[in-house]
């Protein structure tokens, strides 16, 4: 099962999102190089709005997680970076 957005919680839904994300990156469900799902697959996945997704995917991007192409998508970096830090 998915883990899901908790709406009572402290942090951010975008934050609790691109953690979410990240744990899927470096557990391996999404591999390097993989094509992330798209954002309106993940605002339905997750029940946020495409805004939520779009700064979680920023957060990714910050953390060198993911690489995202014009018109193409957003993929998974071919070397992730340490977890040390993550979350900051």
């Amino acid at each position: 099962m998915t883990e899901q957005i908790n709406p009572g919680a402290a942090a951010y839904h975008y934050e609790q999102l691109a953690k979410i994300l990240e744990g899927r990156i470096r557990s391996g469900e999404f591999p390097a190089g993989v094509r992330l799902p798209g954002e309106l697959v993940l605002s339905q996945e997750y029940g946020v709005g495409s805004n939520t997704v779009r700064r979680a995917l920023d957060i990714l991007r910050e953390r060198e997680l993911i690489v995202t192409v014009r018109a193409r998508g957003s993929f998974v970096a071919e070397r992730l970076p340490d977890a040390d830090g993550a979350g900051d």
